[in-house]
C-alpha cells in the first residue's frame, strides 16, 4: 500500500511539474489559434483543452519516434483545442443553412458555365440581392465546412498520425484521397480567393493583416475568405457529409 501511495504522490507531483514547465506553451498555441476563431470562443475554454492534450501527450509520449517531448506536446496540444472547437459547433443552424444554398448555387452556375461563379451570379441564382449575399458570406466565416487545418503535411502531423491505434487502413486511404482533392480544389481557385487561403492558412496572417497586404477592408477579406470556403465545400461535395 506504502508503494502505491508514493507512486500516485509521485505521478501527482509529475503532473504538476509538467504543468508548471508547459503552461506558457499551451497559453501560445491557444492565444494563436483564438486569433482565427469565432468572437464567441474563449481562451479560457482552448486553455483547459490544451492542458488535457498536454497530459494525453506526457502520457503517449515516445522517444523513439524521434521527435522532441515539445514537438509532440504541442501536436497534441493544438489537436485537442481543435477537437473542442469542433464538438462546440457554434454556429446557427440559419447559417449553415444559407452555406450550404450558396455552396449549391454556386455548384449549380459552374456546372452550367465551366468557370467561376460570380458574386452577383450567386446573388441572382438565390433571388437576393448583392447586400444580402455579402452578409451571408459574413456569417459563414465561422461555419463549420470541413476542416482545413488537417491540410498540414509537416513531419509532426505524420508523426501524430502514427500513434494513432484507431486509424484503419481505408480511412488512411480516404484521407489521403481527400487531401489530394482539396489541394486540386484550391489550386484551382479564383486568384484573390486563392492569395487569401494561402495568406490565411500558410502565412498564419490574421484577416486584418491580409486587408493590409491586398489593400482591403477587413470586412472584404471575410467576405473573399468565406466565398472562397464555400466554393471549395461546392468543388468537394462529393468528399463532404451534409447531414
Amino acid at each position: 500500500m506504502k508503494n502505491i501511495a508514493a507512486y500516485s504522490t509521485q505521478e501527482h507531483e509529475d503532473y504538476e511539474t509538467l504543468v508548471a514547465q508547459h503552461a506558457p506553451l499551451v497559453k501560445k498555441i491557444a492565444c494563436h489559434l483564438l486569433n482565427r476563431l469565432p468572437v464567441t470562443i474563449q481562451l479560457d475554454d482552448l486553455i483547459q483543452a490544451g492542458m488535457i492534450g498536454l497530459l494525453q501527450a506526457y502520457r503517449h509520449y515516445d522517444l523513439s519516434q524521434g521527435a522532441s517531448f515539445e514537438t509532440y506536446a504541442g501536436i497534441r496540444i493544438r489537436g485537442s483545442m481543435l477537437d473542442e472547437v469542433r464538438r462546440s459547433d457554434w454556429t446557427p443552424r440559419s447559417v449553415h443553412k444559407k452555406a450550404r444554398m450558396v455552396a449549391e448555387a454556386m455548384r449549380a452556375i459552374e456546372t452550367r458555365t465551366g468557370r467561376d461563379a460570380r458574386d452577383v451570379e450567386v446573388a441572382e441564382e438565390l433571388s437576393i440581392e448583392i447586400c444580402e449575399y455579402h452578409r451571408i458570406l459574413q456569417d459563414s466565416l465561422g461555419c463549420r465546412i470541413f476542416s482545413i487545418e488537417e491540410l498540414n503535411q509537416s513531419e509532426e502531423n505524420f508523426l501524430e498520425e502514427s500513434t494513432s491505434e484507431s486509424e484503419a487502413p481505408f480511412d488512411s486511404l480516404t484521407q489521403t484521397g481527400f487531401k489530394r482533392a482539396l489541394v486540386d480544389s484550391i489550386a484551382g481557385l479564383p486568384e484573390r480567393e486563392r492569395l487569401v487561403i494561402s495568406l490565411y492558412y500558410d502565412d498564419e496572417l490574421n484577416l486584418r493583416e491580409i486587408g493590409e497586404v491586398l489593400c482591403v477592408s477587413e470586412s472584404r477579406v471575410c467576405q473573399i475568405h468565406s466565398q472562397a470556403m464555400l466554393r471549395l465545400r461546392a468543388r468537394m461535395v462529393d468528399w463532404l457529409d451534409d447531414e
